[in-house]
Order: C-alpha cells, then structure tokens, then sequence
C-alpha cells in the first residue's frame, strides 16, 4: 500500500484522503495511519506547491551551481553538505558523480544577489575548491509537470 500511495500524493498532495482511500481501495483510517507512519519514519518529507513565477509580478532568478570540494578526514561529504544546506538561500544539495560533488538549488532576487552568494558564502567555504554557476532562463517542465504553454503553429495555411 505504502508505494501506491507514495505514487499518488507525489503527483497530487492536494487529494483528499476519502478519494485516495477510494482509489487505492483501503479504508480511510488505514490511509491516514500509513501516511502518518511515513512522515514519522521520514518517507514523506513534506508537501509543496509548483508554482510558474514566470507568470507573476514576482521577480525571481534560480541558478544551478556546481561545486567541487576536498572532503576533509572524518567529515566525508555529509558534514559539507550540511554547510551548504544551512543557508537560507538554498533549496536543494545533491552530491553527484562526475566532475563536481554538489550540486546546489538557489533562488536570488536577482542575478547580482545570486553572485554575490557564490563568491561571498560558497567559495569562501574551507573545502570548496571551485564552482561553477549555470542560470536559469526559462523552465519547460518542472517535478513532472509541463511549465511552459504549447509552442503554437504560426504558420498560415495556403490552399491550392
């Protein structure tokens, strides 16, 4: 039961608990136990909404940062993560393979607070060795969900 529901509330948090017990053909009590046991257990780390900024007044500029550290002797990646995660700016770390350990989500106001981040708080970190900083210019499909509208066909139509 647990990964149908999993598979359910990952596409759609907003479903109501009777629909989902509906669904997935379980009472609702048991629905509601099992939820409550993956959120205890730190399966379910939270609910969030997707929203399309570009479609707002809110000016918002993401970046994608590489980063490249030297693991120090019994600290390993985790305690640098932890670091990186610490600041607000951050939404996600992800340790990668590859030419960089890190990847990490930020969100800035505007290009400048972006780039004062990285060269004033990232870099500066002891095991940061170098990053590399890639922004966002427009999202296409976003946690599953397709973000920008259907390119339409500007083409005219000729009859013969």
């Amino acid at each position: 039961m647990r990964e149908k529901i999993l598979a359910v509330i990952e596409k759609n948090s907003r479903i109501d608990l009777k629909d989902l017990a509906i669904l997935l053909g379980e009472s609702e009590a048991a629905v509601a136990n099992e939820i409550a046991e993956m959120e205890k257990e730190h399966i379910i780390c939270g609910y969030h909404t997707l929203i399309n900024w570009d479609n707002t007044s809110e000016e918002k500029v993401q970046a994608l940062i590489e980063v490249k550290v030297t693991p120090q002797r019994g600290m390993g990646f985790d305690k640098i993560a932890e670091r990186i995660y610490q600041y607000s700016e951050v939404d996600s770390v992800f340790l990668m393979s590859g030419g960089y350990d890190f990847t990490v989500m930020i969100e800035g106001k505007t290009m400048r607070q972006v780039a004062l981040f990285v060269s004033e708080k990232l870099s500066t970190l002891d095991s940061v060795l170098s990053t590399a900083t890639h922004f966002v210019l427009k999202k296409y499909k976003d946690h599953g969900t397709v973000i920008a509208e259907p390119a339409q066909d500007e083409r005219m139509p000729i009859s013969l």
